[in-house]
């Protein structure tokens, strides 16, 4: 909060030193005292604080409601590595929107602004970004590749090499971009059924084994553990070891 950087030092020092939801929640709870700047300024505070928390409550519930809603109608795509509900959403809206537009992958591709554009002269043969199409679809493929870029370790090991053949971020962004509207397509015009993971929480549950526990002999973080079991990322590999695993737990 820029209030909180010119306040003075003794209010600057004890919050600036608290981050994120930690930050805000304790100053949600400051008891106004002092002379009347003081009083104004804590009162500014807290009354910011507890604006945030509203906001944070409310964001949260639309984008369950979101979530909820891109699952229910089309749970392939929001299963998908990387999809989260705002950029699955925003896909299902672009495809919803186009229908006729929904041919080929290659039409797909370029209603999101995927499809490399021929820009040769002479003896150059090369292709360069489209500018056209959906910027808002164009915008959740490039999310989708940059949590893949980060998370999938089959994006990253594509990544390496790619970078090793010379090319640059920006073209390997391209290339992962282009392979990803492939794979929404098949997911908007090909149902695809998601294997039930209900199980997985509640035979864990039942052996008293924690996320942590899980998580150490598989090597991954506990919320990789969570999301599988709560169905907000797909994994079927480690989705049917963890389910083995539990088995003989």
């Amino acid at each position: 909060m820029h209030i909180l950087i010119t306040a003075p030092d003794d209010i600057r020092v004890k919050y600036t030193a608290l981050r994120g939801k930690t930050q805000v929640d304790a100053i949600s709870r400051l008891r106004p005292t002092g002379d009347g700047p003081r009083v104004a300024l804590l009162t500014a505070l807290k009354t910011l604080a507890r604006r945030v928390q509203a906001l944070t409550t409310e964001h949260d519930a639309l984008t369950a409601a979101l979530d909820t809603a891109a699952t229910e109608h089309n749970p392939g795509l929001r299963a998908a590595f990387g999809v989260g509900p705002d950029t699955a959403a925003q896909l299902l809206v672009t495809a919803g929107g186009n229908p006729d537009r929904l041919r080929t992958e290659a039409s797909f591709a370029a209603l999101c602004g995927v499809a490399p554009v021929p820009a040769s002269s002479g003896r150059t043969n090369r292709h360069r970004l489209s500018r056209g199409g959906d910027r808002r679809a164009n915008a959740a493929l490039y999310r989708i590749a940059l949590v893949r870029m980060s998370s999938d370790a089959r994006t990253r090991e594509y990544v390496a090499r790619q970078t090793a053949a010379g090319r640059t971020k920006k073209e390997i962004i391209r290339l992962l971009k282009g392979a990803i509207a492939r794979e929404i397509f098949r997911y908007l015009t090909t149902p695809v059924t998601v294997p039930d993971v209900s199980d997985l929480r509640p035979a864990r549950q039942a052996k008293n084994i924690t996320l942590t526990t899980v998580a150490e002999h598989f090597g991954v973080w506990p919320a990789v553990i969570s999301c599988i079991e709560r169905g907000t990322r797909r994994d079927d590999d480690l989705a049917s070891a963890y389910r083995d695993w539990l088995t003989t737990a």
